[in-house]
């Protein structure tokens, strides 16, 4: 009695849920959003899509095609005569230090807080400039980048995806260190963090930053320009050291930059097995043969000379160490471009201005790059670097939505590059003009 009473109930409940069930898949979703764009670079394919839809969903790519992949009830993003671009990547910035201190010394007059809080700003011209991402490489006080990007990624602070590296790892007074202080100045353990001498005190100094957080390690093989009583041509770290380096940060996943300007120490850093070697001036025909059989990047930040050279408050010694490195280093890209050397986009953003990033492009195509070479080499190229391909460095189904939008056709002038009007990141829109 009580199952034949029951029964119609049952019909009637289970009618409701599936019509309910079945209406449901036919709402419209408000979380799709669809962009449209007259143009978008596939920098897999290298090549140029017309009229161009993307479909995003929870901060990925859902689907990239024509008007038939947009869902009923998506949020209609219209960009119009402007080209998407995957979201740009750098992969030599300075994101955590104070900005607009031309001597490491102003360093000395604030502390670690002050520099973290006047950090932000730089961190948001960025992403307002289109990089979603960056491979940031030391900073003068140690372990604020670390900092930095754990804020960005918590959403505390607007700003790109960072991979950083915690401290530079140099010798006892060498590049990237702290020096020229007298020596009875003591000197705050936060500015000498990554000072290791020997292949021992280097595995040891890899796995302290390893446990900091690390994402890479940042490695210096021989002087540097920016710091005082440094050379340029001068070998630091030795060949013993640098694989020391490279193999221990292997242990853990991590790959490893290599700050080299001499030719030795490219070659040294090159056969140890490093990533990418960072600047790159003083190669030659068997380091450019030693990069291609390796797999090595190089990362040459060729615009960073216009700022050096017209700045009046840079050091003496700064502005000496620099005299011939700038042509050297245009030179040597051309070189490595027509070789068929890997290469990424880097700027050493801090040098210049954040936010100007994208000026480094034009110099990219002035001396040898087509314009697509450039933009590959700041996205799949990048992505690969940093170790993510699979999650953004180019506009691809089940990706990161990290999607720019700029006004005409980046490969018919790269300078369009310079003025993004949209930015948007993991699905999220930071800018839309």
């Amino acid at each position: 009695m009580g199952y034949a009473m029951t029964r119609p109930i049952c019909i009637a409940a289970c009618s409701i849920f599936f019509f309910v069930s079945a209406h449901a898949a036919t709402l419209p979703d408000p979380a799709v959003t669809a962009l449209h764009a007259a143009r978008l670079v596939d920098v897999v394919g290298a090549r140029l899509v017309q009229d161009a839809w993307v479909v995003v969903r929870a901060g990925r790519i859902m689907a990239v095609g024509d008007r038939s992949i947009v869902p009923a009830g998506a949020t209609l993003v219209e960009l119009g005569d402007s080209t998407l671009v995957p979201g740009l990547i750098d992969c030599h910035t300075h994101l955590a230090d104070m900005p607009n201190l031309p001597d490491p010394y102003e360093t000395l007059r604030y502390s670690a807080v002050e520099i973290a809080y006047s950090a932000i700003p730089n961190a948001k011209a960025t992403l307002q400039a289109g990089f979603t991402t960056v491979r940031d490489v030391g900073s003068y006080r140690a372990l604020n980048d670390i900092a930095l990007r754990d804020a960005i990624a918590k959403g505390y602070v607007e700003g790109p995806r960072m991979y950083v590296a915690g401290a530079y790892l140099t010798i006892t007074g060498g590049a990237g260190a702290m020096t020229g202080l007298a020596n009875d100045i003591p000197m705050p353990a936060s500015l000498h963090y990554g000072e290791a001498n020997g292949p021992w005190e280097v595995r040891a100094k890899v796995r302290d930053l390893v446990h900091q957080g690390a994402d890479h390690i940042k490695l210096l093989s021989t002087g540097a320009v920016l710091t005082h009583g440094s050379n340029p041509k001068s070998i630091e770290f030795t060949p013993e050291e640098l694989s020391a380096a490279v193999q221990e940060a292997a242990s853990f996943g991590l790959k490893v930059a290599a700050h080299a300007h001499a030719l030795e120490g490219i070659k040294n850093a090159i056969r140890a097995g490093v990533a990418s070697v960072e600047h790159a001036e003083y190669i030659d025909d068997e380091s450019i043969a030693l990069a291609k059989a390796k797999g090595t990047y190089f990362d040459m930040d060729i615009y960073d000379e216009e700022c050096i050279q017209s700045n009046s408050d840079e050091p003496a010694d700064f502005l000496q160490h620099d005299a011939e490195l700038g042509e050297l280093q245009r030179q040597a890209f051309r070189k490595a471009v027509k070789a068929g050397v890997k290469m990424t986009f880097g700027t050493d953003a801090g040098v210049c201005p954040h936010g100007i990033n994208a000026r480094q492009f034009a110099f990219m195509v002035r001396y040898g790059m087509t314009p697509m070479q450039a933009i590959q080499s700041a996205t799949v190229n990048a992505a690969d670097l940093i170790g993510h391909a699979e999650l953004f460095g180019s506009i691809t189904v089940g990706k990161s939505a990290d999607i720019i939008a700029v006004l005409g056709n980046p490969l018919e002038d790269v300078r369009r590059l310079e003025d993004v009007r949209f930015v948007m990141k993991e699905g999220r829109i930071y800018r839309h003009e």
